[in-house]
């Protein structure tokens, strides 16, 4: 039996496929910019396009239009096919993990193993993608059984595999980013503040502590569009549900804290003034000539989902999916919080609107309708217990930065939701994936399958005209839609002309709804998802919602 060693895809042959997706992918928005109101109507055919895609329109209000459709390639050759696991430890913590792929020793090792078993594998060599901050040429190398038409054929052979002593996953080969796609069903909703007769906000359901749907927010605001925001606590054991984990801003009030300075999408002056930029935060009590920085906003103190904060265990870098720890934590709530406050051992002290400590003892309760509540751990427990008195003020400053450092000031109509990694920045494909915590170099157990996979991806972006870009890709739907890599994400959106963009939160997070309506089809089971915070075009001032 032999062993078949692919080479990795050539750099001429990326340029080909990046090429020929471009064109469509500019067709598409050169079409929504054209297509006159009364022309396009309400999901109006446009006919078919490049490679044979059709695309619909929809002229939702005045300065904002949607276009839908699907990008099919016949020469795609998608397959299910049996991936072996390479053993691997994780770099932060030292634990036994596995990989997705590993070095070439490990694979022709792997490959004679298998051929002894009985079985005839074969390499493949993946690539780095265009990432800003990655090495270049191979990651590593895949080791894979088999090519079959069904998903119950590979499961039947990821059995056997396994039973023969290796680690194993059965796989759909139109996932992976370096060969062509079956299908992408895309949905682009461009946003043009100078003719919208309303506003773009964040929402995050007036309720910082819980989850909803994109379309129950949009239905509840009477929004003309809505997709889902950033990324957000989705299990108790990595703090509160539904709290935002980045930097997140509603109505101008800062609720949540950056980890680490990554990507954010502002939406100043209700949208008319949209931009992106890598922010941070910097939060501090004072009381008298005493100072303690707080470092977080609306989250379970000693955690922080994604990382990023200083003192954080096992990293102080950004790190996605991934909660750390802090010994010494001083968390703000404010009113929009509205769950029970967090117990454990600590500190708790409740301010009115304007500073004044209204007690201090133990942490629980809840906010405040007007003012705001700091529960410290550790050294910051101990801090206020010496400088919060019933009676005295304490002043909390708030400041938020761009990767410049200048400051970004923060009015009623002002909103920010961010996630990570940028994808286009100076009208350049520019993917800070290491940086901003969603792989690893140096830990290829680590963000494989969030970034190299094909994925359900929302995107946002701006273009030269200030217009807004927000676009979902279906995923996970083999031979129907399979989502973008985020090298993909980064060159679709490039192709629309996006001078800006980054990553929203994807997966079954990934929702748009356009007049009430879900018009993508989300790839969890159950349907919809819940989730922490929501961009929503809305037909009036954020105000008069």
């Amino acid at each position: 039996m032999s062993v078949t060693a692919a080479a990795p895809r050539s750099r001429t042959d990326r340029a080909r496929q990046t090429a020929r997706r471009g064109a469509v992918f500019a067709a598409a928005l050169t079409l929504v910019a054209v297509v006159p109101p009364a022309v396009a109507g309400a999901h109006s055919p446009a006919g078919p396009g490049p490679s044979g895609i059709v695309w619909t329109t929809q002229q939702v209000a005045p300065g904002l239009q949607v276009r839908s459709g699907v990008l099919r390639d016949a020469e795609a050759t998608g397959v299910w096919t049996v991936t072996v696991q390479a053993p691997a430890v994780n770099r932060l913590t030292g634990a036994a993990t596995w990989a997705p792929l590993g070095d070439r020793a490990w694979a022709d090792a792997t490959a004679g193993r298998l051929r002894e078993a009985g079985f005839e594998p074969r390499l493949e060599a993946v690539e780095w993608d265009t990432y800003a901050d990655t090495p270049r040429g191979v990651m590593g190398w895949q080791v894979r059984v088999g090519r079959y038409a069904t998903q119950a054929e590979a499961g039947t052979a990821n059995a056997a595999v396994a039973a023969a002593g290796f680690r194993t996953s059965a796989e759909w080969t139109g996932y992976d980013g370096r060969q062509a796609a079956d299908g992408e069903r895309i949905h682009v909703a461009v946003v043009d503040p100078a003719r919208l007769r309303g506003s773009v906000a964040v929402s995050d359901g007036g309720n910082v502590a819980d989850r909803e749907k994109t379309s129950a927010v949009a239905g509840r605001l009477g929004s003309l569009l809505g997709v889902n925001g950033g990324f957000f606590i989705t299990s108790d054991s990595d703090g509160v549900q539904g709290t935002v984990a980045g930097v997140s801003a509603v109505d101008g009030r800062l609720e949540s804290m950056a980890v680490g300075s990554r990507a954010a999408l502002i939406l100043g002056d209700g949208g008319r003034r949209p931009r992106i930029a890598d922010l941070s935060t910097t939060v501090t009590v004072r009381a008298g000539a005493a100072t303690y920085a707080v470092q977080g906003i609306n989250r379970l103190p000693g955690k922080v989902r994604n990382c990023g904060r200083p003192g954080g265990v096992p990293t102080e870098q950004p790190r996605h999916d991934t909660t750390c720890t802090l010994a010494d934590d001083l968390v703000e709530f404010t009113p929009s919080f509205r769950a029970a406050l967090p117990t454990g051992s600590g500190v708790q002290v409740v301010l009115d609107a304007h500073g004044t400590v209204l007690s201090a003892g133990a942490r629980g309760g809840s906010a405040p309708e007007r003012g705001a509540v700091l529960q410290g751990t550790g050294a910051a427990a101990t801090w206020l217990t010496e400088h919060a008195r019933v009676g005295e003020r304490l002043a909390l400053s708030e400041v938020v930065r761009d990767a410049e450092g200048r400051r970004v000031r923060l009015g009623p109509d002002d909103s920010i939701v961010s996630a990570a990694p940028t994808l286009v920045e100076d009208g350049r494909v520019h993917i800070d994936a290491a940086t901003e915590g969603t792989l690893d170099p140096l830990d290829l157990s680590f963000g494989f399958a969030w970034s190299n996979v094909r994925q359900p991806r929302t995107m946002a972006g701006v273009d030269r005209h200030g217009r807004l870009l927000l676009v979902t890709v279906d995923g996970r739907q083999p031979g129907v839609s399979e989502g973008f890599t985020l090298g993909e994400a980064a060159r679709f959106m490039r192709s629309l002309g996006a001078v800006q963009a980054l990553n929203l939160d994807g997966g079954g997070s990934s929702a748009m709804v356009v007049k009430g309506a879900l018009v993508n089809v989300p790839s969890d089971a159950t349907g919809e998802r819940a989730v922490g915070d929501t961009i929503q075009v809305l037909p009036g001032r954020r105000g008069d919602h």
